[in-house]
């Protein structure tokens, strides 16, 4: 029978080539200090709110990848709450996002403080206020015991679940744990968003809890890269990158679990989660940057609502070409209003008439 990774003689002490990490790993902290120094050319309103964005997008994808979905609008209102901000259109959470909600933010703003047991222990009990998951009873705050037999890391419908490797056995939570969060909360000869990667895999295979472990790994990967980077605002996620990857993920993990210390592959396919996750960040920031400099280039203008309305829906996503009849539709509004409107924009140069319109006369906005 092949040993899991875990069985293995050596086991915690991992390796990997740092000929083959080195590449990534580089491109990985010249994104970071990129997208920080972006972000500090905006102003503090536009950095909270890219992290609440950034936080309900990671919390939201963090739980589908285990299959679960939690109502955005839900999650964004619990993080605007506890963060202190005030926007519209905040709404009541349920209990079960109120605890996701304190766990990530108790890791990613939190960051600094040590990571224990009874930490994890409430981090867990947030995660299942009830005492349950779905259907099944388990147990919260607490390592798993052996009463439900071998702990089997399966993902997939109930009925066709694939089984991907077979955690410690319960007995040996304790002492792995002990071990795992010694060495978290110390300083290694380790790049800190290796480190990242390395605790993710770790607790990963440890599976102390009977659920959730999934979710408190990548909390707890999150919470070594604001470790790494020394803030609490976050700008990308990693777990909407490892969402898009679902499968690849579950197929390396299996596939670490049943090679031997050696976790190379790991690493690479990690780093290039979060060297994608640091590049929709930028592309995202190109477009909030544009933005900022098309208000600032128009601060003196006067505008109407309706147009400041339009304005903004054409930078965001705005369906097909805007023609006099849907900016009359959208603002509920005559079509004589709305090409009065229109007119408008185009004397201050905010619209251009598109040549190639057709029938009806199309418009664009000029960035």
């Amino acid at each position: 029978m092949a040993l899991y990774i875990h069985q293995k003689t050596g086991w915690p002490e991992f390796t990997w080539e740092e000929s083959s990490i080195s590449p990534i790993l580089g491109e990985v902290r010249f994104l970071q200090g990129t997208v920080a120094g972006r972000m500090q050319s905006l102003g503090f309103l536009t950095r909270t709110q890219a992290t609440l964005e950034t936080l309900t997008e990671d919390i939201l994808k963090s739980t589908e990848i285990e299959g679960e979905h939690l109502d955005s609008d839900q999650v964004r209102s619990s993080i605007a709450r506890r963060l202190g901000l005030e926007i519209a259109g905040l709404v009541p959470s349920d209990r079960n996002v109120e605890g996701v909600v304190e766990m990530t933010l108790d890791a990613t703003q939190n960051f600094i403080e040590v990571l224990t047991a009874d930490r994890l222990f409430a981090w867990h009990s947030s995660l299942f206020p009830s005492g349950r998951s779905g259907m099944f009873t388990i147990a919260t705050g607490k390592w798993r015991d052996s009463g439900k037999g071998p702990m089997q890391v399966v993902s997939g419908a109930i009925g066709r679940e694939t089984v991907h490797f077979e955690a410690p056995d319960a007995a040996r939570l304790e002492e792995e744990m002990d071990t795992f969060l010694n060495w978290f909360n110390s300083n290694q000869l380790i790049d800190p968003v290796l480190k990242s990667g390395i605790a993710h895999l770790w607790f990963i295979t440890i599976h102390p809890f009977d659920d959730g472990n999934g979710r408190i790994a990548r909390a707890i990967a999150d919470m070594q890269l604001a470790r790494a980077e020394g803030s609490a605002q976050r700008y990308y996620s990693m777990s909407s990158q490892i969402r898009k990857r679902r499968n690849e993920y579950y197929e390396v993990l299996e596939k670490t679990q049943k090679d031997d210390l050696d976790i190379t592959d790991w690493l690479k396919w990690y780093l290039q989660c979060l060297k994608d996750s640091l590049i929709n960040t930028l592309e995202m920031l190109g477009v909030v940057l544009q933005r900022a400099a098309f208000w600032d280039k128009n601060a003196d203008v006067t505008l109407n609502a309706r147009q400041q309305m339009m304005i903004r829906k054409m930078q965001d996503d705005f369906y097909g070409k805007l023609t006099t009849s849907k900016w009359a539709k959208i603002t509920k509004t005559s079509q004589d209003t709305a090409g009065r409107d229109i007119q408008d924009l185009i004397n201050k140069g905010i619209l251009n008439k598109d040549e190639a319109g057709g029938r009806s006369s199309n418009y664009i906005l000029i960035w």
